[in-house]
Order: structure tokens, then sequence, then C-alpha cells
């Protein structure tokens, strides 16, 4: 009998399991920490990041910034009362795409729950860094859905290809009241990623 078989494996290296941030911060995808999210990486990153993969029409990609903006914009419009805290929210509700990017609906079915997993751990982090709670009141969530959802049905429409009644279909006919006004702009990542970061600072000043 040869002397291979005794001979023990070497071990394997993990995988790199963390992403290095324009700020110098080294991120934790399985265990992200607080500390190590900033602002200015999440507004950067987001601005980068588009929206529908790509396939909307315009000379600029439509940016996740973007939405967020438009978000915090219609959450303001359904709850008009609501505190600086949730409009905050509203504005970070899809922060963790700074680090995963935007999964449209049906590759996010196919990778199963494991995306949602790692979407909750930086969910988590991103509140606890900016001072929310790491979970959201369902009540406030269920809000913030309501105006994500608005804001998909007006990219569907106005950039993504849809007739209004393949939106209605998806998304909902949103009231025609809340969307008085409202447009889906296509700019410069620059010019997003300076208007994120200043509605986050805006926001955080008006916290207790």
């Amino acid at each position: 009998m040869g002397t291979d078989a005794a001979m023990p494996k070497p071990l394997q290296k993990p995988p790199r399991a963390w992403q290095r941030m324009l700020s110098g911060r080294r991120l934790d995808l399985l265990d992200p920490a607080p500390l190590d999210i900033e602002i200015e990486d999440i507004a950067h990153g987001l601005a980068f990041v588009a929206r529908w993969n790509g396939q909307t029409r315009g000379d600029w990609a439509y940016s996740v910034a973007e939405h967020s903006l438009l978000v915090e914009e219609i959450f303001a419009r359904l709850v008009p009362e609501a505190p600086a805290r949730w409009r905050l929210a509203a504005l970070l509700h899809d922060a963790p795409e700074y680090v995963i990017g935007d999964m449209i609906s049906p590759v996010k079915a196919a990778i199963g729950p494991a995306y949602g997993e790692l979407d909750q751990r930086l969910t988590a982090a991103v509140h606890l860094r900016f001072g929310l709670p790491a979970v959201l009141p369902a009540g406030v969530k269920k809000d913030i859905k309501r105006a994500d959802k608005v804001s998909a049905w007006l990219e569907a429409v106005q950039i993504a290809g849809f007739s209004a009644a393949e939106a209605d279909r998806f998304f909902g006919r949103p009231n025609h009241r809340l969307m008085q006004g409202l447009e889906i702009r296509l700019r410069a990542p620059a010019i997003v990623r300076a208007d994120y970061t200043a509605r986050h600072r805006s926001l955080i000043a008006r916290m207790p």
C-alpha cells in the first residue's frame, strides 16, 4: 500500500468574503460591522449600480441611488408625519446593493434564501451604523415597500418599456394624486452621488 493515502491533505484557504471600499474600509460580507460602513461608500456604489439590469431608455443608467432618492420622496408623501429617522430608513432601503448589486426579482428567486440572508445582515449593519433599529417596525417597512412599488411602476412605464397594463399587473396601479409631479430623472452618477450624500446628511441632522 502506498503512503499517499496516509498523507494529510493541505488545508484549503477559505474564500475571501470581504470587499475593500474606496474609503479604505474592509467590509466583511458574512459578518458586516457597522463601523466599517461609510455613507460615502454607499452613495458612490449605488450611484453606479443600474436598476433593471441597465435595460432602460436614455443615455444614463437609472441608478439605485436615484431610485432611493425617489422612494424617500414618495414615502414622505405617503406618511407626511413620519419622523426623519423613518425617512432615512426609506433612503437607505436598498443600501446593501452598494455591495451585492441590484438583482432583479427572477434572479433573486433563482438564488434562493441565501440572497435574502445576506441582504438582511447588511441591512442590519447599515441601520445600526446610522442610528436606526437593526430591524424596522413592521408598519414602517410596509410603507417603505409601498413607496418602492410606486417608484417601480413609474420606472417601468417611463424608462423600462412596460405598458401601463403590465406595470399595473406587476406593481399595482398607484394613486394618481400620489404620483403627481413625479418623474424619472436620468443624471450623471457624480451628481446623483452628491445628492444622495447631501440628503443623508440633511436627514441625520434632523434626527434626535
